[in-house]
């Protein structure tokens, strides 16, 4: 190995122990692994910049403005409400009717809010007909991420992998080329949900409320114990947070450091009264860049640029309130371990890696190549931000195809599903985080119902993408 590798190597190793190990934000581990190459001569700072300048990074913040738009002009709350008002007649299955709303609706927007202002509403429809919240809170986080795989724009993972390829000389994606796949692994899913998982998660209403009501009661009791214990000290300027928020994940795949992530509370403005000018302009921009890129017209990152621009010439939203949507912490993150991917790739490093595999899994073709990318994929990202894992596989999964001599499409797209679709446990999403709080859920609820899901979406997923993206 050449020096420079060896050091690649070293920070690679370093940013994914810290990230596993969960101290540190995972932006701030990024940036750091960021500077320690540029310092040390691996990456040159041209390639640093850009890194930070990269399509996929001007894409997501356009798109998180446009999204905060339409979250500010109270749109997003009042399309759940009216979905909600029209599936109550139905019963249950009105309850599965809103969440399959919310996930086509994950497919364009960021999927936090989405869940944030529905899961209320999926608890309170469900205790009104005296089942149990917790059939319905987990498939609710689930189905959301898992529309996220029905687009280019659905999660940050599609944008990053496109542009991770487009370093490596690959063909982009277009706006709804990996629709098909994603559509046949969300609905594989919400049905093995539907009819198998959200079976597993009931207990009766009215003892999950026994339960509730005895943690709400200890929550409250130990706030008010921390309060007393200042009491002396100092006066507090200000009022305590609620302690039912989770902490941090070490795991946001969206997100960093929201030390009240599991809190819902924390999110009860998102759900504002309708403004129909503000929404209508909103939603205009949004469906005129969505048709832009969508038909070539434009590539998405400046379709997405041109539109968070012309909301605020538009007035739509102050530019103090466009750089409240911005997400700094994802976008830097994404930048960081962009940053890291370019050095594994210009190092040869993820070149030595792919030879690595291929001398595994040679005999079994492309497609056990294929299989196993995908679930190696899908370990990580159970470990691992999806942001990390789409930039350390993506070259290695352009490196496998061309050792195989096939299309390394199908090896691209993988990537984006398994790279998002991993469900076992309660911190591999920001959703799954607000409900397991929400809900009161165990470690092993996630793992009893997600272990399942991640084989059934892998199966579904190991059919359509050789059917849509041959070899």
């Amino acid at each position: 190995m050449t020096l420079d590798q060896i050091i690649a190597l070293i920070v690679l190793v370093a940013v994914v122990g810290l990230m596993i190990h969960g101290r540190m934000r995972s932006d701030v581990v990024a940036l750091s692994g960021a500077a320690a190459l540029l310092l040390l001569g691996v990456v040159r700072p041209v390639e640093v910049q850009s890194a930070f300048a990269s399509p996929a990074v001007i894409a997501l913040a356009g798109l998180f403005v446009i999204a905060y738009a339409i979250e500010l002009s109270g749109l997003l709350g009042l399309m759940i409400r009216k979905a909600t008002a029209l599936c109550q007649r139905f019963g249950a299955v009105g309850i599965w009717a809103v969440i399959g709303l919310c996930g086509s609706v994950g497919g364009f927007l960021n999927n936090t809010p989405v869940v944030v202002l529905a899961a209320p509403v999926v608890r309170d429809m469900a205790r009104s007909l005296k089942l149990s919240p917790k059939r319905f809170l987990m498939p609710l986080s689930h189905v959301t991420v898992m529309g996220g795989l029905l687009t280019l724009i659905g999660t940050s993972t599609n944008l990053l992998v496109n542009d991770m390829a487009r370093n490596a000389g690959q063909p982009v994606f277009s706006l709804f080329e990996i629709t098909p796949v994603g559509l046949v692994i969300a609905l594989v899913g919400g049905l093995w949900l539907y009819v198998f998982g959200a079976r597993q998660l009931g207990r009766t209403a009215s003892l999950e409320e026994a339960a509730e009501a005895e943690r709400e009661r200890q929550e409250a009791e130990a706030q008010a114990a921390v309060r007393q214990s200042r009491l002396g000290r100092w006066r507090l300027p200000f009022s305590l947070p609620s302690l039912s928020g989770f902490g941090e994940s070490r795991n946001q795949r969206d997100g960093t450091g929201d030390a009240h992530l599991g809190d819902v509370e924390m999110y009860a403005s998102a759900d504002r009264p309708l403004q129909w000018k503000r929404a209508l302009i909103a939603l205009t921009v949004f469906v005129l860049v969505v048709a832009a890129a969508g038909l070539g017209i434009a590539p998405i990152a400046a379709a997405a640029f041109a539109g968070a621009v012309a909301l605020i010439l538009l007035g739509v939203l102050t530019p103090e309130e466009a750089y409240s949507g911005l997400k700094p912490d994802i976008l830097l993150l994404i930048a960081g371990m962009v940053v890291v991917g370019t050095a594994i790739e210009v190092t040869g490093l993820a070149a030595q890696g792919a030879g690595l595999l291929i001398e595994v899994i040679r005999p079994f073709g492309p497609l056990g190549a294929l299989i196993v990318l995908y679930g190696v994929t899908l370990f990580a990202t159970e470990l691992l931000s999806n942001a990390t894992v789409a930039v350390l596989v993506t070259p290695i999964a352009v490196a496998l195809a061309e050792s195989l001599g096939v299309d390394p499409r199908p090896f691209l797209v993988a990537v984006m599903m398994a790279a998002s679709a991993a469900f076992a446990t309660p911190f591999g999403y920001q959703t799954n985080v607000l409900v397991y709080q929400m809900a009161g859920y165990s470690y092993l609820d996630f793992v009893r119902v997600g272990l399942p899901l991640n084989l059934i979406t892998w199966a579904a997923a190991m059919v359509a993408i050789p059917i849509f993206f041959p070899f």
